[in-house]
């Protein structure tokens, strides 16, 4: 018995199960489509203005200020205190939700939910250290699928408790505070990681991580030299090449976590060097931004077009079906054949030009109604291109690459959001009113989808003046046998 649950829990089933339950319940948040109706009613009396500039904005630097620690922590610790951490922190945020006063407790609250969001890293960068590779992929989509369809179920509950039973908000905040309780205790049941993927890394891993980036990488220089007539760094004899890199490694340092800050520096100085993964991780980054700030003041503005105190709201549901029509846009994104790579920063301007309408849509018209099928329409084209972004950035790099790059991307996001919030929410800045905010945001996306629609055309136009020169030298030339054409990603040319 005892050898049976030693390979059960040594298996790759048993912390999948674990982790998804504990995904499943800390996502279970049915009170939090109804947060805002919450704390402006009279549990916590608390006014909108409270909530925009005095509340609000500590969550947006907490994030900030805890994002680059905490990722540096979850690997050194091995992932699992750190998800001990999520959950503890969880819990002290709903018992401050239900039992604290005052905008000071609501402050102190956003601080902790703050850590709960720069913890969530570990949740994903778990897997890796107790899956093997061939599993990795299937898992990580179990991981994610989980907390799509527990926001998603939440959000519904909520709205059917509300509406059809008529419970009050503050029971729904005690659910919440339950589903929490309940991930705490499964964090204990994870296994504990023997590695992770920088601090505490297998010997070999830079070999093993490397030949795919290093790969792409390679050959969008390869090409980039091609096209301007230059030496390539693939011309290196390889002996010279191995003779390199062994005079790179005696130059490494020996201390552990300066040896991993170096190899991050060079890993990111390499990914970046590619153009068509910078825009794309520019792209990630400004629209996360806007994102996260459109998210975090929605319900201010559903309460400021359609006060609870005097309208039925139809917050929870209105959530359930734009996490579930992102997760059908971004489920359909695998079956779509198209060129990304040529028109993939078309499909992000015209996105972008869809964001900022329905944004600027809920700026103009009162009505809650056209307010919620704008925020719809917001939510589905973020999560749809999120995703084309994700599978961009991710599909030639390694694991760890990646989680570098998302990391970054990440805390980009969140400087370009603290500085929106700054300027457009702070009493310091402009300190606008919810609804002019909306048209800010609205602007600010409108710039996005400027910036990516000259980028792309640009690209385009330069895919058209190289067929036609193509073309052209074949016509010229029609018996000299031709180079076979490439899977090249036509991007990365540019």
């Amino acid at each position: 018995m005892g050898c049976f649950q030693t390979s059960w829990s040594n298996s790759w089933i048993y912390p999948t199960v674990i982790l998804c339950l504990f995904g499943f319940f800390s996502t279970m948040r049915p009170s939090e489509p109804f947060i805002i109706p919450y704390l402006t009613g009279p549990d916590k009396n608390l006014t909108n203005t409270e909530i925009t500039n005095e509340i609000f904005p500590v969550w947006t630097y907490s994030y900030l200020v805890l994002l680059l620690p905490v990722f540096i922590l979850t690997d050194y610790v091995r992932y699992k205190p750190v998800l001990i951490l999520q959950g503890a922190s969880s819990i002290v945020c709903w018992l401050l939700l239900l039992f604290g006063q005052g905008v000071v407790a609501m402050q102190v609250l956003e601080f902790f939910f703050g850590i709960v969001t720069a913890t969530e890293v570990a949740y994903y960068a778990y897997i890796y250290s107790v899956v093997s590779l061939e599993h990795y992929q299937k898992v990580s989509s179990y991981c994610r699928s989980v907390t799509l369809v527990s926001y998603t179920m939440a959000s519904a509950l909520a709205q059917l408790l509300v509406s059809v039973a008529n419970v009050p908000y503050f029971y729904l905040n005690v659910i919440t505070l339950a589903s929490f309780c309940v991930a705490f205790l499964l964090s204990f049941f994870l296994p504990m990681p023997e590695k992770s993927m920088f601090f505490h890394a297998k010997p070999g891993r830079e070999v093993q991580k490397s030949p795919s980036t290093r790969t792409v990488l390679s050959d969008t220089h390869e090409r980039e030299a091609v096209r301007r007539k230059e030496k390539t760094p693939l011309e290196i004899p390889p002996i010279l090449g191995d003779l390199e890199d062994d005079h790179m490694s005696q130059l490494k340092p020996r201390h552990t976590a300066l040896r991993v800050f170096v190899q991050w520096f060079q890993d990111l100085k390499e990914c970046y060097s590619s153009k068509h993964l910078f825009y794309w991780s520019l792209w990630w980054a400004f629209s996360t931004a806007g994102f996260n700030q459109v998210v975090n003041y929605i319900q201010v503005l559903w309460e400021y077009k359609a006060p609870s105190q005097n309208h039925f709201v139809y917050n929870g549901a209105v959530e359930a079906i734009a996490t579930f029509g992102g997760a059908m846009a971004s489920l359909a994104v695998g079956y779509v054949k198209v060129n990304w790579d040529l028109l993939g920063e078309l499909a992000l301007a015209f996105f972008s030009v869809v964001s900022a309408g329905s944004l600027f849509l809920m700026h103009y018209i009162s009505n809650i109604w056209a307010c919620y099928a704008g925020y719809l329409i917001f939510k589905s084209s973020y999560m749809l291109l999120i995703t084309i972004a994700v599978f961009q950035i991710a599909v030639n790099l390694s694991v760890e690459r990646y989680a570098l790059v998302f990391g970054i991307n990440t805390f980009i996001a969140l400087v370009v959001q603290t500085i929106l919030t700054v300027v457009v929410v702070e009493k310091k800045g402009l300190n606008l009113p919810v609804s002019t905010q909306f048209l800010v945001y609205g602007s600010y996306f409108a710039i996005v989808a400027g910036i990516f629609l000259m980028r792309s055309m640009y690209i385009i136009y330069l895919a058209t003046c190289q067929k036609k020169v193509q073309n052209s030298a074949e016509s010229q030339n029609p018996y000299e046998p031709q180079e076979e054409p490439r899977d090249a990603v036509v991007g990365t040319k540019f």
